[in-house]
């Protein structure tokens, strides 16, 4: 792709597209990613490709709540990993919780490329300036030490079957905690059935995975995970979250948007 000129009215979505056209060449994405990623930005476009009001205190929801949490996990697919996999690491070494990859469409050779993908993130980040109240010694050794977790497909999701039951026994099974980015309905409705907290970012609000998670944040996953690593250091506070009134909300914006054409 040549040069996008900052003035380009959809950079940022230009560039998400050829970070997954090129993935995907590499083999780390299953070939149903693009379709995926297309749906999401039809979603995003009736958000005006815009963090919404609703989303940041979803954002600052989700902070809290991982925050809070005895072992939390931020579960990674492909596309996370491409678009959002540096803001991931920042926020699992802020809150000093592990990332897991966890892929429907699982063969070793992307399990390998993926867990060397983050590898590879997690070298930068550690070099990278320290979030506020953090010095680079420390902040370089808690990054340093985040887990990559996946490679061992020890631990299974009871009440799911087949590869969509696979997870780590020291990520998502054991975890009370999970942030699930670009989430799956099954997969979502059996962590909640588990007792876990499920919390998800989804572009569609309408989906079985933003009505069953417990805080649902409607935004793009780099720009959502961008603001979750900002709020994680603000240390916000949980709420008696109100998840429905956030779709409802997201709903309402998507209304507005498709009446002005």
């Amino acid at each position: 792709m040549g040069e996008i000129p900052d003035s380009h009215p959809r950079k940022a979505s230009l560039l998400a597209r050829a970070k997954l056209t090129e993935a995907a060449a590499e083999g780390l994405l299953a070939q149903s990613a693009m379709i995926a990623h297309g749906r999401g930005e039809a979603f995003d476009y009736l958000l005006g490709e815009k963090t919404s009001e609703s989303a940041s205190q979803a954002i600052r929801e989700v902070a809290a709540r991982l925050l809070n949490a005895e072992r939390a996990v931020i579960s990674l697919n492909g596309n996370t990993t491409v678009l959002a996999g540096e803001q991931a690491i920042r926020a699992a070494a802020i809150i000093g919780c592990p990332v897991e990859v966890n892929i429907y469409y699982r063969t070793p050779e992307r399990m390998r490329k993926l867990i060397t993908t983050l590898e590879e993130i997690r070298q930068k980040v550690a070099n990278e300036d320290p979030p506020s109240g953090w010095d680079a010694s420390q902040w370089s050794d808690s990054v340093n030490s985040t887990e990559i977790l996946g490679a061992d497909a020890d631990g299974r999701i009871k009440g799911l079957e087949g590869p969509r039951a696979i997870c780590s026994s020291r990520g998502i099974e054991v975890a009370d905690a999970v942030l699930v980015p670009l989430e799956d309905g099954d997969r979502c409705e059996a962590l909640v059935g588990l007792g876990k907290q499920v919390l998800v970012i989804d572009l569609n609000p309408l989906s079985r995975t933003a009505r069953m998670a417990h805080v649902t944040i409607v935004d793009e996953v780099t720009r959502a995970m961008t603001e979750l690593c900002i709020a994680l250091s603000e240390k916000t506070q949980v709420s008696s979250w109100d998840n429905d009134q956030a779709l409802r909300d997201a709903l309402a914006i998507m209304a507005q948007a498709s009446e002005q054409i």
